[in-house]
């Protein structure tokens, strides 16, 4: 079940999204790290309506966050539509243990049918350049790489924006 996430969930994020971090580092890949994501990110989603959870067997897995603000890091980003009814995912997660079960095929399914219904033009992302299975899952889905941004307290390494035009 995908549902919006509670602010009595807050712990709950944050432990599936430190697993998602540590996970990472130890494949070498730090894409998450102290900094992000943010227990005061998450509070502020959740003030908006825009993370959504993934349970199972009432027990919080995953993680996505929908929505229409552009951050400034994307303006440099020659975009496949204009920018304008733009559905943007953000903290994508789901929790090491329930990881390859397509978890997070269904959340990306649930964001794509949440933006074709409200009339989004398209579905923006980033991802982390280093997170190759990341990198091929929405190449897989259809989305078109587009250009890098950096987050210095990330990483150096850059991160590839995505699109899917709907």
């Amino acid at each position: 079940m995908i549902r919006l996430a509670k602010k009595s969930e807050i712990d709950k994020i944050i432990t599936v999204t430190k697993a998602c971090a540590a996970f990472m580092i130890k494949n070498g890949i730090y894409q998450w790290n102290e900094h992000y994501p943010s227990k005061q990110a998450f509070l502020h989603d959740i003030a908006q309506e825009e993370l959504y959870v993934l349970e199972v067997d009432e027990k919080i897995i995953g993680t996505i966050v929908l929505s229409t603000h552009m951050d400034d890091e994307y303006i440099p980003i020659t975009w496949l539509t204009s920018n304008e009814a733009n559905l943007y995912i953000h903290r994508l997660s789901v929790h090491p243990e329930y990881q390859g079960q397509g978890y997070a095929q269904k959340l990306m399914n649930f964001a794509e049918e949440y933006a074709k219904n409200n009339d989004f033009k398209s579905v923006r992302l980033d991802t982390f350049s280093v997170n190759k299975r990341n990198v091929n899952f929405y190449q897989t889905r259809g989305y078109k790489q587009l250009g890098d941004i950096f987050f210095p307290k990330q990483s150096e390494h850059p991160f590839h924006c995505f699109e899917l035009v709907l």
